[in-house]
């Protein structure tokens, strides 16, 4: 039987472009979509900061609604004042400190390596917030955060977000009722840096108490609250000596 060279051959080199042809288009498709995923995070951590502070657009008692991201980066220029990165005993000035992965910096000092722990501060009604970048462990996976903090090391409010809680239990450390409990707290027990636990009954669930450190439990997930108040006394820890400074009492 005769084979059709010419014909083979065709199939062959118009496959192969077709290969290059798709394979350039998937490219293109992907650094562009790489370029608009960075700017989403980009947008998602300037509101994040901006929400601990108290700069947000919540309606009600229960929503949590953040800057839009059309207005994001205007507002974040207006109330965040200046980004430094706290590297051992060098402080330094860096406008995309917010752009540093926590969770690298904080693997970093787990090894006994020097961090890159940025810290931002704020200005909102005549008030100085210092705002922290947390990252830590749930019942599943990564947890993280932001706690604003005033020069006395009183909480003025706080943003959590997770990976992969269980809805309804872990996953309601974003909801506001559980992160608002925060406000108010002190991060310190008279002279000694304490953090902040979550507690299980400890007896205060409207949280009036604000001399505790403990806020109430999220019911039915001890685990993801403990790795709150873990990932809150851990991170904050690493800018002990830099708060200390600034400490007003």
């Amino acid at each position: 039987m005769a084979i059709n060279t010419d014909k083979n051959v065709y199939t062959v080199v118009f496959a192969s472009v077709m290969v290059v042809v798709v394979g350039s288009i998937l490219a293109f498709l992907a650094t562009g979509l790489s370029g608009r995923i960075n700017e989403n995070m980009r947008f998602e951590k300037q509101q994040n900061i901006l929400y601990a502070m108290g700069v947000n657009e919540n309606a009600d008692e229960g929503s949590v609604n953040f800057v839009p991201t059309d207005e994001v980066e205007s507002e974040f220029s207006q109330y965040i004042t200046e980004q430094i990165v706290i590297k051992g005993d060098e402080v330094v000035e860096n406008k995309e400190a917010y752009l540093i992965d926590m969770k690298k910096q904080l693997a970093l000092a787990k090894k006994g390596q020097t961090p890159e722990l940025p810290l931002f501060i704020g200005e909102k009604e005549g008030k100085k917030f210092y705002v922290i970048p947390m990252y830590g462990k749930g019942l599943w996976d990564d947890i993280w955060g932001y706690i604003a903090l005033d020069s006395e090391m009183v909480v003025q409010g706080v943003f959590f977000d997770h990976k992969g809680e269980t809805p309804g239990l872990g996953a309601n450390i974003n909801q506001r009722y559980f992160m608002d409990d925060f406000s108010g707290e002190s991060i310190m027990d008279g002279t000694k840096y304490a953090g902040i636990n979550v507690a299980k009954g400890n007896n205060d669930p409207l949280n009036n108490d604000k001399d505790d450190n403990e806020v109430d439990a999220l019911a039915g997930a001890t685990i993801t609250g403990n790795g709150v108040a873990a990932m809150i006394k851990e991170t904050v820890n690493l800018y002990k000596d830099y708060l200390q400074t600034i400490r007003t009492n």
